[in-house]
């Protein structure tokens, strides 16, 4: 699984010219499956995020999570972060789950970041969107789960 995530100050997406999520001080966590992912790994990421201590105080030191500020969650699926560019001038996406599976754990990862108490918005899995953010810091991280949670790969 990889996502990217933005502390942002305000983030929104719309499908079909109408907002189907809006949020103001949070992350946006774009989110991508790849083959070798599992259900199991869902659950430590989203613990790993709402973690983060990535909001400032007052003296601009990162001392506070997303909870601690009340923020939110915007979480966009985006298959396009499995994209392999070694060859050619278009991206392979043959390292993304396939859509179903993927489909399945972009629900499971809204399911579990609901259950966390925090206002979460999303996208749709597989549509057409429009993102518009305004980045806070800007603050940008790359999350992989097989960096970040080796032995859960070892795991069958």
């Amino acid at each position: 699984m990889k996502i990217i995530l933005q502390r942002v100050k305000k983030a929104d997406v719309m499908i079909n010219h109408r907002i189907t999520g809006r949020i103001k001080t949070g992350y946006l966590i774009l989110v991508g499956f790849e083959r070798g992912d599992r259900e199991i790994f869902i659950k430590p990421m989203l613990d790993k995020i709402l973690k983060l201590k990535l909001f400032t105080d007052s003296n601009g030191k990162m001392n506070f999570s997303v909870s601690d500020v009340k923020g939110g969650l915007l979480i966009i699926s985006q298959f396009t972060l499995s994209a392999d560019l070694k060859k050619g001038k278009k991206p392979s996406f043959s390292k993304a789950l396939p859509p179903k599976l993927a489909k399945t754990y972009y629900e499971l990862f809204l399911k579990e970041a609901q259950s966390s108490g925090i206002l979460v918005q999303s996208g749709e899995f597989g549509a057409m969107m429009q993102v518009t953010l305004q980045n806070d810091g800007p603050v940008t991280l790359i999350l992989n789960s097989s960096e970040l949670f080796p032995a859960l790969y070892q795991e069958k």
